[in-house]
């Protein structure tokens, strides 16, 4: 009974459509899963560069330096492409024939525009491939759908065929149906998770890259680096300005009760 009803009787008693509903399921498996496989290896390897990058960076106490360090460094993630782009953007505005541009909207103007170029360049890369994964885990089900209801159909012609309902005559159509259905489910569940994964990846990924441009902007414009260090006194002056604000006030209303 097991030979009779096994995968290899499922195989010899697929029709065609059968054949192609299976064959389509497996191409958006291969095609999800290897993208899921080469996408992760790749963020992570992204990740670590980038963080390592950040950490050189910010030891980096002035432009020339920076220059010399980011002529060294490969640009094989998005933190050192988009310094390059702030640096060669920069040099070109004052140095090689674009004082007309650069008088008409200003360095700064020709800054932004080059990084915010470069921001959307990196968000249309990193979102490669999400269009099958999203394909895979939205109509693989349906796609597994179409196959039961074909194998159900299978069941009833075989049922209307022999006029008898028993066990032997549909077992091999129904197996069909809930193979497909579970197939539909085996490709769709990955690509889903895979696919929420990676968008809420991209999304922390595209803002620590526009907080870099915002601190690029304000490196190559003024010449200063903004370090956490030099964050954290800001804050605290920010603090202390609202806190004698808030006292002078008080101040005030008691002086007024008085009189």
């Amino acid at each position: 009974m097991e030979n009779t009803l096994g995968f290899s009787n499922f195989m010899a008693q697929i029709d065609a459509i059968g054949m192609g509903v299976l064959v389509l399921l497996l191409a958006l498996s291969v095609a999800s899963w290897y993208l899921i496989i080469t996408k992760s290896i790749s963020n992570t390897i992204a990740s670590r560069r980038a963080k390592a990058f950040l950490k050189q960076f910010w030891r980096i106490d002035s432009i020339s330096q920076l220059e010399t360090e980011i002529s060294a460094t490969p640009d094989n993630h998005a933190f050192a492409r988009l310094a390059k782009t702030a640096l060669a953007t920069l040099t070109r505005s004052k140095k090689h024939g674009l004082e007309k541009l650069a008088a008409a909207s200003g360095t700064n103007e020709l800054l932004t525009r080059s990084l915010r170029n470069n921001l959307d360049q990196e968000a249309a890369r990193i979102e490669y491939g999400l269009t099958i994964i999203a394909s895979a885990g939205s109509a693989s089900p349906y796609i597994g759908l179409f196959g039961t209801v074909w194998g159900i159909y299978h069941a009833l012609i075989q049922i209307g065929l022999t006029g008898q309902g028993t066990l032997d005559k549909v077992a091999g159509p129904v197996g069909e149906a809930l193979i497909m259905t579970a197939l539909g489910l085996a490709v769709a569940i990955p690509a889903v998770l895979a696919y929420n994964a990676f968008i809420r990846r991209n999304r922390v990924w595209m803002a620590q890259l526009d907080d870099f441009a915002h601190d690029l902007y304000t490196i190559m414009a003024t010449g200063n680096k903004t370090t956490e260090e030099n964050k954290q006194p800001q804050a605290t002056q920010k603090q202390a300005a609202t806190t004698e604000s808030v006292n002078l006030v008080a101040a005030n209303i008691i002086s007024g009760e008085g009189h």
